[in-house]
């Protein structure tokens, strides 16, 4: 049987952040009201673009792996912030890191992306049309940002992660999944004024992001809880069988709850909300990444992790580890220098909101 295998993994953090005092001098919030809401101190903003976040973790992750962009079959970008949407973001990327002759394909499930691309990936690979692909989630979620909606406003950020995949008889890599979509409810987390469906002739102003917390937050409770139920039978595992939960990065209280109903100590938990805020897609992409440099995720370690998102689209995935903790090669790729603050890059959103 032919499994995939992750063989590598590699992240892009823009250096630009706004902390939330920072934030406190455009916004109607402060400190403590973020923090005891949501758990985010800061978040980043990039000042590249999509494809750069997506270059950048894609290069780290193929030199974790050993391997050059020609090695690659498969390109899938997981965002809902393209560069462009013709041509596909992926295109660039498969440009940009030498996958020459590669697949490439942009997927949008907006939070949930990641779980979805791994998926796809992993079905190819498994099915022998493929025998590598780079999976990288990457977003611009600060470019939706609505500055005058201060619950949206506060809960964003920039930020890529991407892994390699690889055929392998080892059983490992994505072995169990549950994906889904609860359309009749889409429209309480979505942004109404972008896609063909808006007026091209008017000028379309500051994003209509629309966000009802408290519906979001009990649906996703149940949706990701039910999912992490219906893996956990599908690959015959106990909780107790979870060394590790990597969950979407929305909001603390919402993980803590999916933790809660899945009894897991809080010492098998990846958070990493506070630093980087919600990235939509890229959230559990760079978790995963960051699990594994802080030593959390140890060889053959079960892995769960479990996402929502904007559709309303909601997943979950078992992972398990291969032997390998530490990268083969590292890359030197990074973005170009950032020559503006947070506040200073955001500043003409800011003026168009007002």
């Amino acid at each position: 049987m032919i499994y995939a295998k992750i063989t590598g993994w590699g992240k892009c953090i823009p250096p630009a952040k706004i902390t939330n005092d920072e934030l406190s001098q455009i916004v109607d919030t402060n400190d403590e009201w973020i923090s005891s809401r949501t758990g985010i101190k800061e978040r980043r903003v990039s000042h590249a673009s999509t494809a750069d976040l997506a270059t950048v973790a894609s290069k780290h992750a193929l030199a974790c792996a050993g391997l050059t962009g020609e090695d690659i079959d498969l390109v899938l970008l997981a965002t809902c912030t393209p560069s462009t949407m013709v041509a596909n973001t992926a295109s660039l990327v498969q440009k940009n890191i030498g996958a020459t002759g590669a697949a490439a394909c942009d997927t949008n499930a907006a939070c949930s992306g990641f779980l979805y691309a791994l998926q796809n990936a992993t079905a190819q690979i498994r099915a022998g049309m493929i025998k590598r692909a780079v999976v990288v989630a990457a977003e611009r979620m600060t470019w939706y940002v609505n500055w005058a909606k201060r619950d949206s406003a506060v809960l964003f950020g920039d930020g890529a992660g991407a892994v390699v995949l690889e055929a392998s008889e080892e059983p490992c890599g994505l072995l169990g999944t549950k994906t889904g979509c609860d359309s009749g409810d889409r429209d309480i987390l979505h942004i109404a004024n972008y896609g063909t469906d808006m007026n091209k002739y008017q000028p379309t102003g500051p994003s209509d992001l629309l966000f009802e917390g408290r519906e979001i937050f009990k649906r996703a409770v149940k949706g990701m809880s039910e999912a992490c139920d219906d893996v956990l039978a599908q690959a015959n595992l106990r909780l107790s069988d979870i060394d590790v939960l990597v969950p979407h990065q929305a909001n603390l209280r919402i993980i803590q709850a999916i933790q809660q109903r899945l009894d897991i100590q809080d010492d098998k938990v990846m958070v990493n909300i506070d630093k980087y805020g919600n990235t939509s897609a890229a959230t559990i992409a760079i978790a995963l990444c960051e699990a594994v440099e802080n030593g959390l995720i140890k060889p053959n370690s079960n892995i769960m992790s479990a996402a929502f998102g904007a559709g309303l689209t909601w997943a979950a995935s078992y992972i398990k580890w291969g032997d390998r903790v530490t990268p083969i090669e590292l890359s030197d790729a990074k973005l170009e220098p950032c020559t503006q603050t947070g506040l200073e890059l955001i500043a003409p959103a800011v003026k168009a909101c007002q």
